[in-house]
């Protein structure tokens, strides 16, 4: 069984990656946020797999991710929530890599209003998936600390705390909602990877990423 593969990124699609590794191509399906942090065609990239092995003797599909953390809620989803097969599970991990730590709260505290307001899902996708995953799921250390916490500060690293909630400050008044605005910031900290930010380059990149990503 295939867990892990790391190689040389022949091609991208829309929905899956070409990768070689040992002089082999492997066709391997993934989710639109792993796609996003890859490279370009020729750059090394690295995947954690799940298999998926077709009814009657069909033939064998790979499944990658950036992530252990997003392999195993994949196949969490996949085993445990009905009616969902690989694509489903696919398109609900989308949603809930807005924010893993956020997706797993909700689940195990019964909130649907976060993964309807927060991370998109429908209500009844939502009471669908608390049902199916409330007792499947548990926070690993350092996921206490929930991005649609009305209450404590967002961190963004490379830039100073007093900017980071002036830059919440200003995208509220622009409209957005503040837990729409948190999410704008933590993909920017995603974004940044350490490096210094002023307001003016917070507020550029979370506004890029809100048209980009929607």
């Amino acid at each position: 069984m295939i867990a892990y593969l790391k190689g040389i990124l022949l091609d991208k699609g829309a929905d899956r990656v070409t990768l070689e590794t040992g002089g082999v191509g492997y066709e391997v399906f993934i989710p639109s946020t792993t796609l996003r942090r890859l490279g370009e065609p020729g750059e090394s990239a690295e995947l954690f797999i799940s298999e998926s092995i077709g009814m009657y003797g069909g033939g064998t599909t790979l499944y990658g991710f950036g992530s252990v953390q997003e392999k195993e809620i994949f196949i969490c989803l996949r085993e445990n929530v009905p009616s969902t097969g690989a694509k489903k599970a696919l398109e609900h991990l989308d949603k809930a890599s807005r924010s893993l730590p956020d997706f797993k709260r909700a689940i195990l505290e019964g909130d649907a209003r976060i993964l309807t307001e927060l991370l998109g899902f429908t209500h009844k996708t939502a009471q669908r998936l608390i049902a199916s995953l409330k007792d499947k799921l548990v926070l690993e250390p350092g996921e206490g600390f929930s991005v649609s916490s009305r209450s404590g500060p967002v961190a963004v690293q490379g830039a100073a705390t007093q900017t980071v909630q002036k830059a919440l400050d200003l995208l509220t008044t622009l409209g957005y909602k503040p837990a729409e605005s948190r999410l704008m910031l933590q993909a920017v900290s995603t974004e940044l990877r350490g490096r210094t930010a002023d307001i003016e380059e917070l507020i550029r990149l979370a506004l890029r990423h809100r048209r980009t990503h929607g």
